[in-house]
């Protein structure tokens, strides 16, 4: 019998990398709390959409609202949850796909920043796994739709690297893989932390920057040009209107993960005594950006002083 999984939170990510496990005919359940976007997506599927190289497709999918999640206690329990909100919503979303968890099940956290220690603060350290997507380039765009505005990693660059947080490569661990690897390239990886820096690192350099700017993720397009000339390129460059996930926040007047990315660094150099000054300057920003205290503009960057 195939696993049962579920996938909590159908953002950009989640949506995209569960639609392409039910093209798979895998046994798939979304959970979502956003009632516009369950309602599309149980009357006209799930639909995804590449910038380039792929035709769009669409799926028949299982989607729940929270209100709606307790059905699960009528199922058979799930074997793998795929937890896939933002940070700031990784406590309660643990909670919730908890006690449906079959015996033998566990739960991934495929999302932005280190939320591995809070899902295992709640269903234990040894039903915990990481599954980072790299360089993905994912938007919902609206309810029901998924756009990848990237290109696809293939060969040329593995996206989805899962694995345990004990760094032992696991058959679950592989199990991961191959579900996740429906969308993208993948790998089982044994350095989780590691390829979880590594991907924080990038988001701490592009995330804050394009959420009080405005600025896309591609940048300058002067700038740009003059760089790809210069560069060694080993695949093609995606659209340049994609945004990082903060700056997609941004434009839709929801809560940013800055907290948890360049906030994270200020608090871990603080526990070892290093002042993460640009970071903890770029988090001030952001924070007031949402706030509506100030307005994105470029020149948040281009005149920060740290002084």
């Amino acid at each position: 019998m195939s696993k049962r999984i579920a996938i909590v939170g159908v953002g950009a990510v989640g949506g995209y990398t569960g639609a392409h496990m039910v093209r798979a005919c895998e046994d798939v359940t979304f959970i979502d709390f956003w009632p516009a976007h369950v309602d599309e997506m149980s009357r006209n599927g799930l639909r995804i959409t590449h910038h380039q190289g792929e035709e769009p497709f669409t799926v028949k999918v299982h989607a729940l609202h929270l209100t709606e999640a307790q059905h699960l206690s009528k199922e058979a329990p799930i074997d793998i949850a795929f937890v896939c909100t933002k940070s700031y919503d990784t406590h309660w979303a643990a909670l919730l796909i908890h006690q449906y968890l079959a015996p033998g099940g566990f739960v991934v956290s495929l999302q932005n920043c280190m939320n591995e220690a809070t899902i295992a603060g709640v269903v234990g350290w040894g039903k915990t796994m990481g599954c980072i997507a790299s360089n993905i380039s994912v938007g919902l765009v609206e309810p029901g739709h998924v756009h990848r505005g990237g290109v696809k990693g293939g060969a040329a660059h593995t996206v989805y690297r899962t694995g345990e947080v004990h760094g032992t490569i696991t058959e679950r661990a592989h199990e991961i893989c191959r579900l996740v690897s429906y969308a993208d390239s993948a790998k089982v990886t044994d350095n989780l932390w590691g390829e979880r820096w590594s991907k924080l690192v990038a988001n701490t350099m592009a995330n804050g920057v394009s959420a009080c700017t405005g600025l896309p993720g591609e940048g300058d397009a002067a700038t740009l040009k003059i760089y790809d000339e210069r560069r060694l390129s080993r695949v093609g460059r995606g659209s340049p209107d994609q945004r990082p996930s903060m700056g997609q926040d941004m434009m839709k007047g929801r809560r940013t993960e800055i907290e948890y990315l360049n906030g994270f660094v200020v608090r871990e150099g603080e526990q070892v005594g290093i002042q993460a000054r640009a970071n903890e300057r770029l988090v001030e920003i952001v924070k007031k950006v949402e706030r509506g205290e100030l307005k994105q503009d470029p020149r948040h960057i281009t005149e920060l002083r740290l002084n």
